[in-house]
């Protein structure tokens, strides 16, 4: 038994393969992105065209991105929060890492993918990159509340 490689935890033969191969449509935003990171895993580039939304295949490269989904080593897909994207809904976003390898370098994507019901079907739209927060640092006045909660003044407390 091979675990699907979405991160399900279920057999693949259950899961995403059941999608790719046409047997069952992704009922969600999140199952169709599933099973579009096993396609990559699996260069399943067909799959992979024909779940992008009609509106948004334009510049598709499919022999790149074939040779690109194959050089790659798949590490894992992580759901990292879905808004919207049910079964009761016409658009979803799907925010995810997909981790891999890429010529001897690990990589991550992580991406807020925007997708889409037509006729029934989920599709994918569009992806924004996510990007990491900046770490703010606050500074502490002498006379602050000492961050610690001690109720004393920062130079009474921690600033000593």
């Amino acid at each position: 038994m091979t675990l699907c490689p979405c991160g399900s935890g279920n057999p693949y033969a259950d899961c995403c393969e059941q999608i790719i191969n046409d047997n069952r449509p992704a009922q969600s935003a999140e199952q169709l992105m599933r099973a579009r990171y096993s396609a990559y895993v699996f260069a399943r580039m067909d799959f992979i065209f024909e779940t992008t939304h009609p509106d948004h295949r334009q510049g598709y490269d499919h022999a790149g991105t074939k040779t690109w989904a194959e050089s790659s080593e798949w590490q894992g897909l992580e759901i990292i929060g879905t808004h919207r994207g049910g079964v009761d809904d016409s658009i979803g976003e799907v925010e995810f890492i997909a981790r891999f390898i890429e010529n001897g370098t690990n990589r991550e994507h992580h991406e807020a993918g925007q997708f889409k019901r037509k006729d029934g079907r989920w599709y994918f739209t569009d992806g924004k990159m996510v990007r990491t927060k900046p770490v703010t640092v606050t500074k502490i006045g002498r006379n602050d509340p000492c961050t610690c909660g001690s109720g004393l003044k920062y130079k009474k407390c921690c600033g000593k």
